[in-house]
């Protein structure tokens, strides 16, 4: 019976020691994901990409607040000399238009958060395939992204082994 107990003891006290061992030599690393993805050349794509679709919202937007510009000059020179009716018509033509403006700006948010997300996710993809490849090349069990750390022990940048990786310079 103390042979069974202390052999149980050992065996404990063994895999703790060895559980130790193994915890300290978990390599930790971080890395800039926003630093990573605006160096890769995809990115200089995506951000043109981004760009003309922003633009082309910006012009439909702009067509729209032109429109109702346009129909509120016309109403404020007209409406002393329009009738009742065709007042409450025109106010409410009026503001059907400041209403669509609205949704137009709010859904032209989501689409530009969209295509944000349509743009960058292969890109993304791409950066973290290339990081998970260099952790496991190098041993690293951890890789934590910089911009979420506030305090961190001494580890080790992983942007230069990614960058050498992707074959980014």
């Amino acid at each position: 019976m103390k042979k069974v107990l202390f052999a149980t003891l050992f065996v404990m006290g063994l895999s703790t020691i060895v559980g130790v061992k193994v915890q300290a030599q978990n390599k930790i690393g971080y890395i800039s994901m926003d630093e990573l993805v605006s160096v890769m050349p995809e990115a200089k794509k995506a951000d043109t990409v981004l760009s003309q679709y922003r633009d082309g919202l910006a012009q439909a937007q702009q067509q729209i607040q032109q429109e109702l510009q346009t129909r509120y000059q016309a109403y404020i020179k007209d409406s002393a000399t329009m009738s009742q009716p065709k007042k409450d018509l025109e106010t409410r033509g009026i503001q059907e238009l400041a209403n669509k403006l609205q949704n137009y700006n709010q859904d032209a948010q989501q689409q530009m958060s969209l295509k944000q997300q349509e743009v960058y996710g292969p890109i993304q993809k791409k950066a973290m395939d290339a990081i998970t490849e260099v952790a496991k090349e190098n041993g690293y069990a951890y890789i934590m992204t910089k911009e979420n750390l506030l305090v961190s022990p001494p580890t080790d940048d992983i942007l230069p082994l990614v960058k050498k990786k992707l074959g980014i310079k």
